[in-house]
């Protein structure tokens, strides 16, 4: 059985490495994109930050439906408020800021939350756990991106650098 501190802890250290590919990007190379459809590297942590916060807001509110027209603007009513020009390490403060209240928040919640079940906004069933899982991998997914763009301008990911350091 999955236990909610793991999977909240689990998205915490998914966090700190989305936070630190942030702060490793070179300076000047926030805007960078690999091509002309690809998101560019700064709009990466800035959405990681506005769905997982959005989500976790969502969930802690007690919303049960995400399959309806209006999601978009119930995720925006969460969204914190960052300066179009902010540098890298107002975002990461943020992110970081953002994801301690969240844990702590989620942490705070009894057993039986988790086990409720609500419904995705792709309509399918899933408890609150699961769809706390499914936020932890979406960061995930997108943390892998920071990692490939970092690669393309010659950085070595932190989750490489640990391991490379452990030997």
């Amino acid at each position: 059985m999955v236990r909610p501190h793991a999977v909240i802890d689990s998205w915490k250290t998914i966090r700190r490495d989305s936070i630190q590919a942030l702060l490793d990007m070179p300076a000047g190379s926030l805007a960078f994109q690999p091509t002309p459809d690809l998101m560019p590297f700064a709009d990466i942590a800035r959405h990681i930050l506005i769905a997982g916060h959005g989500l976790a807001g969502l969930l802690l509110d007690g919303v049960d439906n995400l399959a309806v027209p209006e999601f978009r603007q119930m995720i925006g009513k969460y969204a914190p408020e960052i300066p179009t020009d902010a540098g890298a390490d107002v975002i990461a403060a943020k992110m970081g800021e953002v994801m301690e209240a969240d844990a702590a928040a989620l942490s705070a919640q009894p057993e039986s939350f988790f086990g409720g079940m609500m419904t995705r906004f792709d309509g399918l069933q899933v408890t609150r756990l699961e769809m706390l899982q499914f936020v932890k991998e979406h960061e995930l997914t997108h943390r892998s991106q920071m990692f490939m763009y970092l690669r393309l301008k010659g950085v070595v990911p932190p989750t490489t650098r640990r391991k490379l350091a452990k030997k």
